[in-house]
């Protein structure tokens, strides 16, 4: 029991380092395990003017990808999220853990206020670093595209479209992202007390609530990833009108006018499908690296 009490107490005495270290491996496995699914979604969400590049679903898009570019095609871009995920998870969790202690989320009892706070400046911090590599990631994912390295893209794109082609996004991604991780955490939370009130170290746990955190956050903010997936894919199109879009507004009115309201429900099911397991193994995984560098 001494040791499962050492667990539950990580949070609220473990360095900033190890946090950080621990957010960053678990990033990275996150966001690599899931990543064929992910760039589903991202051709989902897409406004494509080839046949080709419409999809009816998940399986549909998974057949004709595999079947026409290759599985390699499901994985391209994958090398921009295992250098940006790091870095950027480490300063999510790292900032996640800082701001909970000191608006006091570990005191006793469902502090979901400052949880949700906590989990809000994490996301502000840490997708000001994300957001170039989301980008250059999506430029890689779309159909037909022209990078296959993550270098030739950001040269490129740089070059084309300037250092505002990287940030474009970033207002709308933190409308979509500080709601997300508030609702994510204060989810994970609530449910981690409740399916182990005693505290005891339950990796089952962690998945459960991990997951049912992901989704439930995930399908609340689909319609704004698919207006950041119009803004950072808009280089790559050849419609005039998506190539001069501005600003989540813009993307907004190109989605109502162009699908309506179904449009705001682009690639949900791979996103929720994506989130649900991928937040499962984050936070097993977080909380087993936060134990394991703990103990060396």
């Amino acid at each position: 029991m001494a040791e499962e009490a050492d667990y539950e107490a990580l949070p609220s005495d473990a360095s900033l380092g190890v946090n950080m270290l621990a957010g960053a491996l678990a990033g990275i496995t996150e966001h690599a395990v899931m990543f064929p699914i992910d760039s589903i979604k991202t051709r989902m969400q897409v406004f494509a003017t080839s046949p080709a590049a419409v999809y009816t679903g998940i399986g549909n898009a998974f057949t004709r990808i595999s079947s026409t570019e290759g599985m390699r095609a499901l994985w391209r871009g994958v090398s921009s999220v295992i250098l940006g995920a790091g870095p950027a998870h480490a300063v999510h969790f790292g900032t996640y853990e800082a701001m909970k202690e000191l608006a006091g989320g570990n005191a006793a009892g469902n502090q979901w206020l400052a949880t949700s706070l906590a989990g809000a400046s994490a996301t502000i911090a840490s997708d000001a670093l994300m957001n170039p590599f989301d980008v250059i990631k999506q430029r890689m994912q779309v159909h037909q595209s022209e990078f296959r390295s993550v270098f030739t893209a950001l040269r490129v794109v740089y070059q084309k479209e300037g250092l505002a082609a990287f940030y474009v996004s970033y207002p709308t991604t933190l409308m979509m992202s500080v709601p997300f991780t508030a609702v994510q955490f204060t989810v994970y939370e609530h449910m981690k007390k409740l399916l182990n009130p005693s505290a005891d170290y339950s990796p089952v746990t962690h998945m459960i609530a991990g997951g049912m955190a992901g989704g439930v956050a995930a399908g609340a903010t689909t319609p704004l990833d698919v207006a950041k997936t119009l803004l950072q894919t808009r280089g790559t199109s050849r419609d005039p009108e998506i190539r001069r879009v501005d600003g989540m507004l813009d993307a907004f009115r190109i989605i109502w006018r162009r699908d309506g309201l179904r449009g705001f429900g682009r690639g949900m099911s791979p996103r929720v499908l994506t989130h649900m397991p991928s937040n499962a193994l984050c936070w097993l995984s977080y909380e087993f690296f936060k134990v394991a560098i703990r103990e060396q």
